[in-house]
């Protein structure tokens, strides 16, 4: 199997005032290029953590994680911030949109980091919104779309670079049961057809259920880690709203 992410040993300690908390005791774990995953555990777990240290956005106090064989341990912030805008797209559990720009304008915007040419940016941020099911959407403003489509703006905003990987911390977790379902639909197409790599962090097991792997954490630890045989399937993934 071709491994995209490899974590050994990985220890996250946080210093508040006189206290010392750990966050992460000894994680190890292997990701393969093409896995669907889900990350649980209770508040207090580590998975957010965890996935703070795999977006580049924290760093580990000992172990090694690798990206694609970089390890971003002596890697300045700018450079931490190429590979993420490069390698890595977030989506959030708050959409984190620009509220005065339009759909594309804001799926464009790694685009525009990544210094991109204008007329290249759009046909690209045009795919990407195609991709999740917003066509005809383009040119509305976050207020304009409903949460559903505002988080699917999001993922588009995510692919645009064609990362190596996408990163969801809680996707789902401002939006109602159906909507929810239709989200990990676009998840399952755009991982299933396209084969793009995913790693969401949810405290649903039924959101869970729709990856097809689910890892567990408990007090900074992996205490369960199993494929899921028979994924739950969505019943629209990457269409309508």
């Amino acid at each position: 199997m071709d491994s995209l992410i490899g974590v050994e040993n990985l220890v996250k300690v946080y210093s508040l005032g006189e206290v010392e908390v750990t966050a992460l005791r000894g994680v190890s774990l292997l990701v393969n290029r093409g896995e669907f995953v889900a990350i649980m555990g209770a508040s207090g777990s580590g998975k957010s953590t965890f996935m703070n240290i795999l977006g580049f956005l924290d760093r580990p106090t000992s172990g090694q994680y690798l990206l694609e064989g970089i390890n971003g341990e002596n890697l300045s912030r700018d450079e931490l911030a190429e590979i993420r805008n490069r390698k890595i797209g977030f989506v959030f559990q708050g959409f984190n949109l620009l509220s005065r720009t339009s759909a594309l304008e804001n799926v464009e915007l790694p685009l525009v980091y990544a210094g991109t040419p204008t007329s290249k940016r759009k046909e690209t941020a045009q795919k990407a919104l195609s991709e999740v099911g917003l066509e005809g959407r383009e040119h509305h403003h976050p207020s304009q779309l409903s949460g559903g489509e505002q988080q699917r703006v999001a993922i588009a905003r995510a692919l645009v670079n064609q990362p190596s990987i996408i990163l969801a911390d809680e996707p789902t977790g401002n939006l109602d049961s159906k909507t929810s379902e239709e989200i990990m639909g676009v998840f399952q197409r755009l991982n299933g057809e396209i084969g793009i790599t995913i790693i969401m962090i949810t405290h649903e097991p039924d959101i869970a259920a729709f990856a097809k792997r689910n890892i567990l954490f408990k007090d900074g630890r992996i205490v369960d880690d199993h494929k899921n045989l028979a994924p739950t399937t969505a019943t629209k993934g990457g269409s309508g709203k």
